[in-house]
């Protein structure tokens, strides 16, 4: 009786290893080594401190000033070496929460890319976009709207990337990438090699 359950249980972890060879079109397995390209991410790996630059964008704020923020972000490698896992804070000039964004970021070896879902906490809202690394430069373009429900593209590129830190600059356009505007820049400061999830 032991013995017919051991095999039972073992049969539930065979399954759908026989499952994918019957339905994956009889090709081979995909890839379980991840190929070097996949460590085009491994310069977020660690805990940053954000230094965040929010462009004017009302006469009010060309005059006054805009607000401080402050932010902190922590990466490290996941996936089995296949990506990055990473978390962004940003905070108020008092220390009062604005946003927490969760990102997988997975290089996806068919279109020599990479693949990424963002989730913005506070808000519950997902985004997906794709990224590139070229040059010394890695950059996101994602697709949504904005918050007054108009259709845009996004684009982000980390840039200045050295051990101790890197620059990033998002933008946005309403015209189908025609024009360009500034929405969020920032200075990334090392503080640790490695992040505590």
């Amino acid at each position: 009786m032991k013995t017919r359950s051991i095999l039972a249980a073992l049969s539930l972890l065979v399954a759908p290893t026989i499952a994918f060879a019957q339905h994956s079109g009889g090709g081979a397995p995909p890839s379980r080594v991840a190929p070097r390209e996949a460590s085009q991410f491994d310069f977020l790996v660690g805990q940053w401190e954000l230094d965040v630059r929010v462009p004017a964008a009302s006469l009010a704020q060309r005059i006054h000033g805009t607000p401080r923020i402050h932010g902190s972000w922590k990466a490290w490698r996941a996936f089995d070496g296949w990506g990055v896992e990473d978390e962004m804070r940003l905070t108020d000039g008092s220390g009062n929460p604005m946003n927490l964004l969760h990102s997988l970021r997975v290089y996806d070896a068919a279109s020599r890319g990479w693949l990424l879902t963002g989730l913005d906490v506070y808000r519950a809202r997902f985004t997906s976009s794709t990224a590139e690394w070229r040059d010394g430069t890695m950059t996101l373009t994602g697709r949504g709207t904005d918050a007054e429900g108009r259709a845009q593209v996004t684009r982000t590129r980390f840039s200045d990337i050295t051990p101790t830190g890197f620059r990033w600059l998002q933008e946005r356009s309403t015209d189908e990438g025609r024009t360009w505007t500034e929405t969020l820049r920032l200075t990334a400061t090392r503080v640790a090699a490695a992040a505590p999830r």
